[in-house]
């Protein structure tokens, strides 16, 4: 049975970040890290972003700097015991700890009735299978018009492959952007040459010699080389669940990120926390969250004492489009869009009985701080106060 004085559980950003974290504090505590992928730790948006434009592909590597930790690749913890504070592994190897982090981050949801090889995009496992697939495929349907099915259409599409978006809303990001502004998309990326297949869904995907059927709900039937898709995740909290930690919405979490065991702390997306600029429990998967909570993590599991209060910002990169924002996107609140140049360079506001709960930067950069204050200033506004408020 092997003994560290910090045993972090998942090899992420937010784990990686934890290291980082306790080096700070503590230089010489031993640290492990169990890490179910068969590779480091590596930045996560560049799969869907940068190494489809010209970055080189080893720059997603994110290095230790010789912070001295042990890191157990291909390994699952699969039983945690907090009284006596140890921790298995799939393989039957077992380690003590003084504090424990888990990060566990999500596992993709998937289709039902799908052919197996369907890639369902988050690691850096999917992204180098869709590579393969592009050395030798044309066509390609992406399921999704959330967040990652987006930007993986536009990725394909600047890589000069035929694309086909299939999703169940009226538009891409109908869920988080105004509806002039998800419209304004769907021409945009037809534009571009992607095909999109809206309100609709998939009623099965087969396998018919090296290529791919898809057959969606409205009767589309559609032959192509490869089928990605974003769905979205959910967390990881069996583990959790198992030791007995508060779980609602992933696991439950304090300002200092402890989990309902003091000894026991959680970051990233498995993490349930308290934003106190929105006055709400939230749970946020992006890379902004992972690293500034993690490392918080981490200097708390060395003994510090600092609450998290940051509010984590998220971005995306679509086709010359891109945005920044921070706080809640949600079509059901109230939306104020004030352009500066129509769908090209604006911001767009999302307000709750009258105060500004979340704000969108289009095109719109280095804004984010004064976002973060226009939100804690929780005064009422109108269109008329907001119009003109945050200009590039």
């Amino acid at each position: 049975m092997k003994h560290h004085k910090y045993l972090i559980v998942g090899g992420g950003m937010a784990a990686d970040s934890a290291i980082h974290g306790i080096r700070k504090i503590d230089p010489s505590g031993a640290i492990a890290v169990i890490c179910e992928e068969l590779h480091p730790p590596y930045d996560r948006p560049p799969l869907s972003k940068s190494l489809w434009k010209d970055a080189q592909f080893e720059s997603i590597w994110r290095s230790q700097h010789n912070l001295d930790i042990a890191i157990h690749i291909g390994k699952k913890i699969v039983n945690l015991d907090p009284a006596r504070k140890t921790a298995t592994d799939n393989a039957g190897n077992s380690y003590t700890y003084e504090k424990l982090l888990l990060a566990t981050g999500g596992s993709v949801r998937r289709l039902s009735n799908a052919d197996e090889n369907v890639i369902y995009f988050r690691t850096v496992d999917d992204y180098r299978n869709l590579r393969q697939l592009c050395e030798h495929g044309s066509d390609f349907v992406v399921i999704g018009g959330g967040f990652i099915g987006s930007e993986i259409a536009a990725a394909l599409a600047m890589n000069n492959k035929r694309v086909t978006m299939l999703f169940p809303e009226s538009g891409i990001g109908a869920r988080v952007y105004p509806r002039p502004l998800s419209e304004y998309l769907n021409s945009y990326y037809q534009e571009k040459g992607i095909t999109l297949h809206a309100a609709d869904t998939v009623r099965s995907i087969q396998r018919s010699g090296k290529k791919f059927v898809v057959t969606t709900e409205n009767g589309k039937v559609i032959s192509v080389d490869g089928v990605v898709a974003g769905l979205g995740i959910q967390p990881n909290t069996d583990l959790a669940a198992q030791a007995g930690l508060e779980i609602d919405n992933g696991i439950v979490v304090d300002e200092l990120l402890r989990t309902s065991n003091p000894d026991i702390f959680a970051a990233g997306d498995v993490a349930n926390f308290y934003s106190r600029l929105l006055e709400k429990r939230m749970r946020v998967e992006h890379e902004d969250n992972a690293n500034t909570m993690g490392e918080i993590a981490g200097m708390n599991m060395a003994g510090q004492k600092h609450p998290y209060h940051h509010q984590p910002f998220f971005y995306s990169d679509l086709f010359d489009l891109g945005y920044e924002a921070i706080g809640e996107l949600d079509t059901n609140l109230e939306i104020v869009e004030d352009w500066q140049e129509p769908f090209r360079t604006g911001v767009v506001y999302y307000l709750r009985e009258r105060r500004v709960r979340g704000v969108l930067l289009w095109n719109t950069w280095n804004k984010l701080e004064a976002a973060t204050e226009l939100i804690a200033e929780k005064n009422e506004h109108t269109p008329a106060t907001l119009l003109g408020r945050i200009r590039n």
